[in-house]
C-alpha cells in the first residue's frame, strides 16, 4: 500500500518509479481530499526519475495539501532528481526532509508551535 495513515493528521507514501508513480500520487491525492488538514510526506526514496506528469502530479497534491490548510514533505530525493528540482525551480516550491523519519520529526515539531 502505498499510501499510510502515520496518525490522524500525517500520511506518508512511499511512491514507485513509473507507472506505479501516477497509480501512487492517484492514491495520495484521495488521502488528501477531504475538509480536514493532512499534512502529507512523499517519500522519493525508489524513484530514479521524473518526468512532466510526475512533476504535474506533484503539484496538484501540493495544491490540494494546501488549499486544505496541510503540509506536504519531500523527502528521500536522489541528486539526479534533485538536480531536476533546482532547474525547474521546485526547489523554492516544496519542502524537502532527507528521509521519512526526519519529515515525521519536522511535522510534529512544526505542529506544537
Amino acid at each position: 500500500m502505498p499510501v499510510e495513515k502515520w496518525s490522524d493528521t500525517i500520511a506518508v507514501a512511499h511512491l514507485g518509479d513509473d507507472p506505479q508513480f501516477s497509480e501512487d500520487m492517484a492514491a495520495v491525492e484521495r488521502a488528501a481530499a477531504g475538509s480536514h488538514p493532512l499534512d502529507v510526506v512523499l517519500d522519493f526514496d525508489a524513484i530514479r526519475f521524473v518526468n512532466s506528469s510526475n512533476i504535474a502530479h506533484l503539484l496538484r497534491v501540493r495544491g490540494q495539501t494546501l488549499a486544505e490548510g496541510g503540509r506536504l514533505v519531500l523527502c528521500g530525493i536522489s541528486t539526479h532528481i534533485w538536480g531536476t528540482f533546482l532547474v525547474t525551480g521546485l526547489d523554492k516550491i516544496f519542502t524537502f526532509s532527507d528521509n521519512v523519519t526526519t519529515a515525521l520529526a519536522t511535522l510534529q515539531i512544526e505542529s506544537r508551535k
